[in-house]
């Protein structure tokens, strides 16, 4: 049995920003089969940016974590919990693990390669600048707003 999380702050599709996300999809993958998603609201203060890396973690236990962006620094600390981690341009939560489950969703971790520092106000035109987002918060990695 494998344990997938999805990050899906908007409760219905992959969403950027792990370190930030608090609203996570659950599946349990046994062989080729899914089963149903369950949703795992965490509270304010415990997201993995919030959370210091030798205090314990709500999504400790997962196999693998897929989001749509990520830092290294985050991808380092969740190796360390023993939690593997990919990215994708998929947003539909079901077919991303059907992919992962068929050996076609690939990591598309170049994209997002930068580490996220911010505080509370990581949204800020700090941040667009800071990786090269001006102009409404547009990477242009995933051909949507960022």
């Amino acid at each position: 049995m494998t344990l997938i999380a999805l990050t899906c702050q908007n409760r219905r599709e992959i969403t950027e920003h792990a370190g930030q996300c608090r609203k996570f999809l659950i599946y349990d993958v046994d062989g080729d089969r899914i089963g149903e998603p369950r949703l795992l609201e965490l509270p304010k203060g415990a997201s993995f940016h919030d959370t210091p890396g030798h205090q314990p973690h709500a999504l400790d236990g997962v196999d693998l974590l897929i989001s749509g962006s990520m830092g290294e620094g985050l991808r380092r600390k969740l190796a360390q919990r023993g939690i593997r981690t990919l990215l994708t341009t998929e947003r539909e939560p079901l077919a991303a693990v059907q992919r992962l489950v068929q050996g076609t969703l690939l990591d598309d971790g170049g994209c997002h390669g930068h580490d996220h520092a911010h505080g509370a106000e990581h949204h800020g035109d700090e941040h667009s600048a800071e990786h090269g987002h001006a102009g409404g918060g547009h990477c242009g990695c995933h051909g949507h707003a960022h």
